[in-house]
């Protein structure tokens, strides 16, 4: 990894060092839990609130900032076996039991904080969707570095094995996590291959020689989050590559078992899902079966990233 001095020539915040630490050892997962706008009616959905129980954006937000609250605070949610968890604006400016969300994980808990920063997608082109424009990306990030959060998120989404789409995808991506970089904070890059394409296989591969060329002019090392590959240890090179932190793996719609699966199959990937961990927890559920539910699916993420590709690797 580039020494420290590096980071402090890039202005880089060193009294995040404890984070930095716990993120590169790798032992655990990352919870996604940033489900913002267009994607929040779903996620209560599958938590067993329908649109029925609420009215507007406020009350909408409220419910799922009780749902997040619930998650974080359940018993098997520590930095025993997650690593980090990535927040939606909503839910980083908000606070549980007094305490800002961000602040509440990296003190309480001892999980890493990391912030979704895109404002969405733009409309396919060429086979890709790039991220809508952020005008206000600078003043954000101001208010993580306040906040005590150490990362960020950034979506954009590949259709088709276009080299052109891809390349113009992974450009927007670095270009806006050099601005990210600026202020102190990790970026977690994140061009996610659709898990439906027929042609997965060659968009990844298009996709990782663009990724490999971008690494070269980073300032300082960044994370990837990346579509669990068709090919077992096919992002083999990114991990191992001296300007990258911590490469995570999305879980794109594959169900827990398959994402579980396929993530023992990668060395030194771990696991970063949003559906996939909370597939089983219901808001009809008592503490009990709630706290149960989601520390089976903890255990099963973490012996995913963590102990199945060791034993793996060491065989």
């Amino acid at each position: 990894m580039v020494a420290n001095a590096v980071f402090k020539q890039q202005g880089v915040n060193m009294s995040n060092s404890e984070q930095r630490a716990k993120i590169e050892k790798g032992q655990g997962f990352i919870a996604a839990l940033d489900q913002s706008g267009g994607s929040t009616p779903k996620a209560l959905a599958q938590y067993g609130v329908e649109e029925s129980a609420y009215s507007g954006d406020d009350e909408m937000f409220a419910k799922v900032h009780e749902m997040r609250t619930r998650i974080i605070k359940a018993t098997a949610f520590n930095g025993e076996k997650i690593l980090g968890a990535i927040l939606f604006e909503k839910t980083m400016d908000d606070n549980i039991d007094g305490k800002p969300t961000a602040k509440y994980l990296w003190e309480e808990l001892n999980v890493v904080p990391f912030l979704k920063c895109d404002k969405g997608l733009a409309d396919e082109e060429n086979g890709v969707q790039v991220m809508k424009p952020m005008p206000d990306l600078d003043a954000l990030l101001a208010r993580a570095v306040d906040n005590g959060v150490f990362g960020t998120k950034m979506r954009s989404t590949i259709n088709k094995a276009s080299k052109d789409g891809i390349a113009k995808v992974v450009a927007q991506q670095f270009e806006v996590g050099e601005q990210i970089l600026g202020h102190g904070l990790v970026p977690i890059i994140e061009p996610e291959v659709n898990i439906k394409i027929s042609d997965k296989a060659e968009a990844e591969a298009i996709l990782k020689d663009e990724i490999l060329k971008a690494l070269e002019n980073v300032s300082a090392p960044i994370m990837l989050k990346l579509t669990l590959p068709e090919k077992p240890n096919f992002y083999k090179e990114l991990i191992e590559h001296e300007n990258v932190l911590l490469v995570v793996a999305l879980s794109g719609g594959y169900d827990l078992e398959e994402s579980c699966s396929r993530l023992s199959k990668n060395d030194g990937m771990v696991a970063s899902f949003s559906r996939a961990l909370v597939n089983g927890v219901k808001f009809q559920q008592s503490d009990e079966d709630f706290n149960a539910t989601l520390e089976k699916a903890i255990n099963k993420i973490y012996t995913a990233s963590v102990e199945d590709a060791a034993a793996s690797k060491a065989a």
